[in-house]
């Protein structure tokens, strides 16, 4: 009777052991209940149907992009294998790291936006733990940062070589130039994983077929669009002081007494391409980095319509840069400016002042061993006798009067 007792079973306790251990088995076996991060503000499907943002808009669009990507980089290839000058190899590095970043840029973007719009794939059901959302956020940025801190590097070399020809000279050389493009993808590539760290995060964006940074005013979210904001707008800063410098300096030496022996065809052509890059970058991303500062200090609400619109002008950018190098190179440049004198110079050429001293001390240096070959080759015998050692010299003379 009392083992009885103690294995009877009260059915509302029945019931309610049934009832938690149901709950349990769905809170570890069906995690679709629970919204993922990147689609907590924006979640599948969406009705918006924006112009800008259409497929045959986004078809066209990369087409001509990778088209144009790619046809730049054939003639870059072209140009740097028959380059003999090191400045002007190290900057067509510099170009070739730029335009390959923007192929693969719209390459990797692209044929995910074109693919949303042909299938219309569902992102919550394709990825339901943010992976491939992260990664396209990831792309945007990575890819988008690249472009603003190459042209910030171009800008830096630029200014070196024609304000410090000399120094540059020593420190800038191919492997060089290739490590600062590696330091470059590398430096874009840490800050678009800050988010994966925990420090912002990225979202599914309208109308559904891109993801970015979540831009809020969120404390997390409002850092890393500030950071995103201020390294855009540095870099384009960067690039437009160091820019204006030196184009002062060229227009100083060019026009200046006996520029028509001085000027350089090669620094023209790259100070002009460079301007053009840094022209089209500013325009393409200030809108959007300014954009993004603004909403998350303002604590505004986040405009879908003008985020799109400023997002297709800064991946305009990815478009206008290789038609730069291919409408602006040197045999472009002389059909231009037919009067122009194009006649190839060197880099001491551009200053006058620099150009005597060095003379002058070429000539100290070396006047002394030019004499002593034009005496050795008119006297050889008197010549041998001066070179010999007093040692020799004397015993010769002692043996001569014996």
């Amino acid at each position: 009777m009392f083992s009885g007792s103690q294995n009877e079973i009260n059915p509302s306790s029945a019931v309610t052991i049934m009832v938690s251990s149901l709950v349990t088995i769905d809170k570890t076996s069906a995690p679709s209940n629970v919204t993922p991060l990147c689609f907590s503000i924006n979640s599948p499907p969406f009705r918006h149907n924006h112009t800008i943002a259409s497929a045959y808009f986004s078809a066209v669009f990369s087409s001509l992009g990778l088209s144009s990507n790619l046809f730049a980089l054939v003639v870059l290839a072209k140009t740097f294998h028959h380059t003999k000058s090191r400045s002007r190899s190290s900057f067509l590095l510099f170009l070739g790291g730029l335009v390959f970043t923007d192929f693969m840029g719209l390459l990797v973007t692209g044929s995910i936006v074109v693919s949303f719009h042909i299938t219309h794939f569902n992102w919550r059901q394709l990825d339901p733990h943010c992976h491939f959302c992260n990664f396209m956020g990831m792309s945007m940025v990575f890819y988008g940062l690249c472009p603003l801190l190459l042209g910030a590097a171009m800008a830096v070399e630029r200014f070196v070589g024609i304000n410090r020809p000399f120094a540059r000279s020593t420190a800038m050389s191919n492997s060089r130039a290739c490590s600062t493009v590696a330091m470059v993808w590398v430096t874009a590539g840490c800050i678009s994983l800050l988010p994966l760290a925990g420090l912002g995060s990225y979202h599914l964006q309208i109308p559904g077929s891109w993801c970015f940074l979540n831009i809020s005013s969120r404390p997390l979210d409002m850092t890393f669009s500030l950071i995103f904001s201020l390294v855009g707008l540095l870099s384009l800063a960067m690039s437009f002081l160091l820019n204006t410098v030196s184009v002062v300096t060229l227009l100083r030496v060019c026009c200046g007494q006996g520029s028509a022996q001085r000027r350089r065809d090669y620094e023209v052509e790259m100070m002009v391409q460079l301007i053009l890059i840094m022209t089209i970058a500013s325009v393409c991303w200030c809108p959007l980095l300014v954009f993004i500062a603004q909403t998350v200090l303002s604590g505004s609400e986040l405009d879908g319509h003008h985020l799109l619109l400023w997002l297709r002008f800064a991946t305009g950018n990815q478009v206008l840069d290789p038609w730069v190098y291919i409408l602006f190179r040197r045999a472009i440049l002389k059909r231009m400016a037919p009067k122009m004198d194009w006649s190839r110079g060197s880099i001491v050429s551009l200053y006058p002042t620099i150009s005597t001293s060095l003379r002058k001390l070429t000539r100290a240096s070396l006047g002394g061993t030019i004499e002593r070959l034009d005496h050795i080759r008119l006297n050889p015998d008197k010549a041998r006798q001066e070179d010999m050692p007093l040692h020799v010299l004397d015993a010769n003379v002692a043996s001569s009067s014996i």
